[in-house]
């Protein structure tokens, strides 16, 4: 098991004006505990005042910001913490679990996210010519960066247009691109650079993980797959599990439980009918996934998600 730890350092002054603000904006964005779509494309924001434990969940490319509160994110055995000193980034969709602690009603986790198209990085790129970044192989598929005044401000301006709806349509692209463009300098810009530059080893990962959420239901051939996205067998193994921290046949193991888990709660449907739409044949190794998953078979997980809703 390894750990992300932060340093803790103080936001200065003028940034803690501005994280105050973008406190005191979602607040009035969010009634009550829960998410929140908002007037601005792929912007969301988020009030919780109750802790809880690691909740597993399919994360797509976003920037993740904390005005208030921390947050711990687990991939696989890894920890990473961000706080309104850092910020989370994820580059490639992945199947993550969060967990909230030391919450109150008086002081509740208040946070937005930004969901990124990787075609925006791509057209900024493209657009934006030589960056400077870094060429390097892109590690994790997700990172933690130290939060600096520039971000903060192009956050903050952005969350400000709630306010003034008029200008939505207007400015919110421009603010968009400006935040793109900072993670893309940012220390670990290049993880972003790598996925979003086609040919690139990252790129045909990212590919692969996308053809895997649109296909987990369908048995899975890792020959065909590297196929797919024009990799060896051995090379896309080893970026996949570099990128995810999981090899293909673990990330659509995940994919598949997590949809039936939907399935059952939203739909209705049945364990075993779940399970075969996932693409499980077998009803008893479907319930064991699934418990060692989310810590209790299919029947006994839902009564306590319905009991906690």
């Amino acid at each position: 098991m390894s750990s992300f730890d932060q340093i803790e350092v103080p936001l200065d002054i003028d940034m803690e004006k501005q994280r105050a603000e973008l406190a005191a904006i979602i607040r009035r964005n969010t009634a009550e505990d829960g998410n929140y779509a908002t007037a601005v494309d792929s912007l969301f924001m988020s009030r919780h005042s109750k802790s809880h434990d690691f909740s597993p969940g399919l994360a797509q490319p976003a920037l993740c910001i904390m005005a208030q509160g921390r947050k711990e994110v687990r991939l696989a055995d890894e920890y990473f913490n961000y706080d309104p000193l850092h910020y989370l980034v994820v580059s490639v969709s992945m199947p993550l679990s969060g967990r909230i602690v030391d919450v109150s009603a008086e002081e509740p986790i208040l946070s937005l996210r930004l969901d990124i198209d990787p075609t925006e990085i791509t057209a900024l790129i493209a657009d934006a010519g030589p960056l400077g970044v870094p060429t390097r192989p892109t590690g994790r598929g997700l990172y933690v960066e130290r939060l600096d005044t520039a971000m903060l401000d192009a956050v903050l301006r952005l969350a400000r247009l709630l306010d003034t709806p008029k200008d939505i349509a207007m400015l919110a692209p421009l603010i968009r691109r400006e935040i793109l463009y900072r993670l893309l300098r940012s220390k670990q810009g290049h993880r972003l650079y790598e996925i979003a530059v086609a040919n690139s080893q990252s790129h045909r990962v990212s590919q692969a993980i996308k053809w895997l959420n649109g296909n987990f239901e369908q048995p899975l051939r890792i020959d065909d797959l590297a196929r797919e996205v024009n990799l060896s067998v051995s090379t896309l193994h080893h970026r996949f599990k570099a990128m995810t921290a999981m090899s293909p046949l673990q990330y659509q193991k995940q994919l598949r439980l997590q949809e039936a888990r939907r399935l059952m709660l939203a739909e209705g449907l049945e364990a075993s009918a779940a399970g075969y739409r996932v693409g499980y044949e077998s009803p008893s190794q479907f319930s064991r996934e699934y418990s060692r998953l989310f810590g209790a078979p299919p029947l006994r997980d839902l009564a306590r998600l319905r009991l906690s809703v």
